[in-house]
């Protein structure tokens, strides 16, 4: 229905937006428009109009950006259910408005208009993933400065780190010689972390219930190549995740035996 289009209305609205103004609305003919925007979540509201009317309106949302070449740094130092915020290098605009919270549909806004060197963000809960964007404004009347808004620097934080929920899904023992095997697993899903993952420790015992020595990995890795096997004998492979709070359950003992010749023998 293209050919009928006299043009389109675009709502963009900050996500969250404590102003009681309502959204931006721009009217254009062309099927795209430039933006500049802070790294804040934003929802689109875009539909088309003709001489009949008005169409239903196409919901998006903008994506995470990639954090990086942000001037300054974030610092957040937890104290009870509040977190102090400090930031590197100093910087002084004439507002700052700060985003926290643990997702697009549970952030808080706020705007702080007097020079500080610091401020105190409240209402954390221990154990979950929080997201916290400092933007910064020369231009701080609240119908405005969405416009003029500069993301500052962004940082994740958790108030109370815990150890993870559960250890990694879908562990397999793959490629099985004589003195050696490959074990792989799927990473541990972001909301069983807890705290933010440090990485994984395999455990695995032979038959007489002799242990090896761990091995730690980082927490990119999801396979890991075991040598120095012995032919001819069973082994059970349990695998952990840990964060800096300490190390989390081990999987269900996951057995394979080694054959008694290796190929060229």
């Amino acid at each position: 229905q293209s050919e009928n289009v006299l043009g389109y209305f675009v709502n963009v609205e900050r996500i969250p937006n404590s102003c009681s103004h309502p959204p931006n609305h721009i009217s254009l003919k062309d099927r795209k428009i430039l933006l500049n925007i802070s790294m804040a979540y934003y929802r689109f509201n875009i539909s088309a109009y003709n001489e009949a009317g008005e169409s239903p309106r196409a919901i998006y949302i903008v994506p995470e950006f990639p954090v990086k070449d942000l001037p300054g740094q974030i610092h957040v130092k937890s104290q009870g259910t509040n977190a102090v915020v400090t930031w590197t290098p100093e910087y002084n605009p004439k507002c700052f408005v700060v985003d926290w919270g643990t997702g697009k549909e549970d952030m808080q806004m706020k705007i702080i208009t007097t020079a500080t060197r610091n401020f105190t963000l409240d209402n954390f809960q221990p154990y979950k993933l929080y997201k916290i964007m400092v933007h910064a404004s020369d231009v701080c009347q609240c119908e405005s400065f969405m416009r003029h808004e500069k993301t500052f620097g962004v940082t994740h934080f958790y108030s109370v780190e815990g150890v993870p929920r559960t250890g990694p899904p879908n562990v397999t023992i793959l490629n099985i010689t004589k003195h050696s095997a490959i074990v792989k697993w799927t990473q541990i899903a972001a909301e069983d972390h807890l705290g933010f993952l440090q990485g994984y420790r395999i455990s695995y015992t032979d038959s007489s219930r002799k242990k090896s020595p761990p091995v730690t990995l980082n927490s990119s890795v999801t396979s890991y190549h075991l040598t120095g096997l012995k032919g001819k004998t069973t082994y059970r492979v349990q695998i952990s995740g840990f964060t800096n709070a300490g190390e989390g359950p081990l999987t269900l003992s996951q057995p394979f035996s080694t054959p008694k010749y290796g190929t060229v023998e």
